[in-house]
């Protein structure tokens, strides 16, 4: 009979488990993206503005973004979303221009920047980066941004030494466009219960940026937030107005139809003083046919 040993162990210990996050990389092979840590750690982005970022970067050229489609697709809601694409354009990762069509209507152009730091310190004369072609470019395209502002680049790892920690500047919050700034701001000499704040303007003012874009004038504008408001106290009145221009919001302009040509002028012919219409003073189309079978 066998005797154990006596120094022999009982029993095997458990594996010790790994402290924190432990992760299982397989590599992609469609259907991906890359993003840089400058925006998946980013100290100052809410998650809903990093997670919207990495949606927006995903989408092929050409798709078409506003606040209703992307409120229509996540269930944050239009002032979340609204609140994310606000920090996203501050922090250099989104910009929103106005352009003017040939045919007078105003539309707005979205622009995702994938890597804002490298932007920053792009050096000169280095290329310009370009667009993606997964599809056609839209009918209107702005002029090539300039280097917008982002957070600073975070340095590569030091090998002698810990990594020092990114500095950061502080951007200032981008604020609404002036005319319907302006507008919002000033519904309160109309009523004093639509006192807004400046973080509700700051919601708002793209919708009714909505509304000029379709060639209504603010003067109507601020009479359909105005008319027939409700007896009382309004406790939301960002609410009430927002309602409004959301389902109040009338089509665009259809096109103009072309204009008819014009006749030509009458003219009292040199010969009989007859009244026809021609292009230019002279004779009669009977006139003109005596005097060239005299002349012949």
């Amino acid at each position: 009979m066998a005797v154990p040993q006596l120094n022999a162990p009982l029993c095997a210990s458990p594996p010790v488990p790994t402290v924190g996050i432990r992760h299982v990389d397989l590599p992609h092979n469609e259907r991906f993206v890359v993003v840089g840590n400058h925006l998946a750690q980013h100290d100052r982005l809410s998650l809903t503005a990093i997670g919207l970022a990495v949606h927006i970067q995903s989408l092929r050229t050409g798709t078409r973004i506003s606040v209703k489609k992307l409120a229509e697709r996540f269930p944050e809601g239009e002032d979340r979303i609204a609140d994310a694409l606000n920090e996203l354009e501050r922090y250099g990762y989104l910009r929103r221009t106005r352009v003017r069509l040939p045919s007078g209507q105003l539309i707005t152009t979205t622009e995702s920047f994938n890597n804002p730091p490298a932007m920053r310190v792009r050096a000169p004369g280095q290329p310009v980066p370009v667009p993606r072609r997964e599809a056609p470019p839209p009918s209107v395209e702005p002029p090539v941004p300039d280097p917008v502002a982002g957070p600073e680049p975070v340095p590569l790892r030091q090998q002698d030494g810990p990594r020092p920690r990114p500095t950061t500047e502080h951007p200032r919050p981008t604020p609404p466009r002036p005319v319907p700034a302006a507008l919002l701001a000033d519904l309160r000499r109309h009523d004093p219960r639509l006192l807004l704040s400046e973080r509700d303007i700051g919601r708002l003012a793209p919708a009714v940026d909505a509304w000029l874009e379709r060639g209504v004038a603010p003067d109507a504008v601020r009479r359909t937030l105005t008319a027939a408001l409700p007896a009382g106290k309004l406790h939301r009145p960002a609410g009430l107005l927002r309602y409004r221009l959301t389902e109040l919001l009338p089509p665009p302009l259809p096109a103009a139809p072309p204009s008819a040509p014009r006749p030509d002028p009458f003219q009292t012919c040199d010969a009989c003083d007859l009244a026809f219409r021609a292009p230019e003073p002279g004779l009669c189309s009977a006139c003109a046919t005596a005097a060239v079978l005299m002349a012949s």
